[in-house]
């Protein structure tokens, strides 16, 4: 007994420590073991209002080789990839996973917000319809920070990789049961996007605030419980997935690594993961 809570007592205190350590900064500096040259991991968000990037961000820039995003983004082959994994599988319908006033209501919100049908898009992945309205949910023009990652590797005459394929990327997206993409699609439809307008302009302000404490909880929010729900396939494998290539590639080329921002806090999350396998991760502020 006595020896569990000292035991419960120790992961207190260090769990305490790094909620402490991982606030307030989106940039942070691999080093040590093995690594001869600082690489950095970066938090990043798939679309804002504004994807300026700090003196902090472009120094890391500066002194690193190469630019490692989720998946390599200026693959010229990357939309085809992405479009041979839209469709579900089994022959499933957005028609047959509503009812038919709801499917309707989706059909109708889709035409004027998309200029689309929902009939041409029946056999879509509904999450993929979502990302394609993804624009429509901010109100300002869309950015995208890793938009300004590659423009700034690009003028540094520097290639750009993936951590992972869009194969991988989408497995992981289809761990949500398609119903329940759908339900997420039908309660945008309903409310004519206002609840997710709200969401990204809260998300978007605590990106702004650099706290990756506050991202991880809003991940946990039950305006996110569809995500939250399957936050091991979405977030967690991913994360333990991506070690063994950071640690490689960070042995042998000083990298900048980019990754949604989610990616980053936990037990599971990117930091901590590196930290256990004996590197130094430091916030840059």
């Amino acid at each position: 007994m006595i020896q569990k809570i000292i035991t419960g007592f120790i992961l207190f205190i260090v769990t305490a420590c790094f909620a402490q350590e991982t606030e307030n900064s989106l940039l942070w500096k691999i080093s040590g073991n093995g690594i001869t040259q600082p690489s950095y991991l970066y938090g990043t968000i798939h679309i804002t209002c504004d994807a300026t990037l700090n003196e902090n961000v472009l120094k890391a820039l500066d002194d690193t080789t190469q630019l490692y995003l989720e998946l390599d983004m200026d693959d010229p082959s990357l939309q085809a990839e992405m479009m041979k994994t839209m469709m579900m599988k089994d022959g499933t319908k957005m028609s047959t996973l509503a009812s038919a006033e709801d499917f309707e209501i989706v059909n109708k919100f889709l035409q004027e917000t998309l200029g689309m049908s929902a009939k041409m898009m029946d056999q879509f992945k509904p999450s993929m319809v979502n990302m394609m309205l993804l624009p429509k949910m901010i109100d300002c023009p869309m950015q995208s920070v890793e938009g300004e990652l590659m423009k700034v590797t690009s003028e540094q005459n520097e290639e750009v990789y993936g951590l992972e394929t869009v194969k991988a990327q989408m497995e992981a997206l289809d761990a949500i049961p398609y119903d329940e993409q759908m339900e997420e699609l039908v309660k945008t439809a309903k409310d004519n996007m206002a609840a997710d307008k709200k969401k990204f302009k809260k998300m978007m302000a605590i990106y702004d605030s650099k706290d990756l404490n506050a991202i991880m909880e809003f991940m946990k929010a039950e305006e996110n419980k569809m995500y939250g729900d399957h936050s091991e396939a979405l977030l967690d494998n991913r994360n333990k997935s991506w070690i063994a290539t950071i640690e490689k590639v960070a042995k042998t080329t000083p990298t900048f690594f980019g990754v949604g921002a989610a990616h980053l806090p936990g037990n599971n999350g990117v930091i901590k993961l590196l930290q256990q396998q004996g590197y130094k991760v430091e916030a840059v502020k």
